[in-house]
């Protein structure tokens, strides 16, 4: 078990409550706003800088300025990819590059893997629930884009943003941020 250093502390009280703080404005409101997420995105890479230097002598918690911008490349190139072609929303694409930062290559690879099977798992679960309490037609009207195609010569209507956000079936803050939980504490001794 590590010794509870400056370095380990700085980095579970930022990666806590960063992801905390995000999981919680994304639940209720389904927004992660930029005031979160800029600065973490810069204490990160910080952070990185003074406990990892450039190629990180920290350990995982202190990966190093180069790693982080690996987990930076990793961690925001793939949700941006997953966000332009409609799979989330641009504020998860800036948590997740942020978090990155912190977290260092090796970490953000776990993260993104154990938050997909918590997205599965918990899409599967709302997506039950859905179909237990309003039925296949009930769940198909929710979840399912509604605008009417365009007719000829017009543009086809486009989505308000209030009712693409009524069709997230959850907030990806919240896995990720379990996600993080569950691997700072089984890679708590590598930290």
């Amino acid at each position: 078990m590590p010794e509870m250093d400056l370095k380990l502390t700085v980095f579970l009280l930022a990666v806590g409550g960063f992801t905390l703080a995000a999981a919680i404005s994304d639940f209720r409101t389904r927004r992660i706003p930029n005031a979160l997420t800029l600065p973490m995105f810069l204490a990160g890479f910080v952070y990185q800088g003074v406990f990892g230097g450039w190629s990180g002598t920290g350990g995982l918690a202190a990966a190093g300025v180069g790693s982080a911008l690996a987990a930076f490349g990793l961690g925001f190139g793939l949700l941006f990819v997953l966000w332009m072609v409609g799979g989330g929303g641009g504020g998860d694409v800036k948590f997740m590059g942020a978090l990155a930062v912190w977290l260092g290559f090796q970490l953000t690879l776990l993260v993104l893997a154990v938050s997909t099977a918590f997205v599965l798992v918990g899409t599967l679960a709302v997506l039950a629930w859905n179909m237990f309490s309003r039925g296949p037609f009930g769940t198909r009207a929710k979840f399912i884009a509604t605008s009417k195609p365009a007719k000829a010569g017009r543009a086809a209507p486009s989505e308000t943003l209030e009712a693409r956000q009524g069709r997230r079936i959850m907030a990806y803050a919240m896995p990720v941020a379990a996600a993080t939980w569950v691997v700072a504490v089984l890679k708590f001794s590598q930290l």
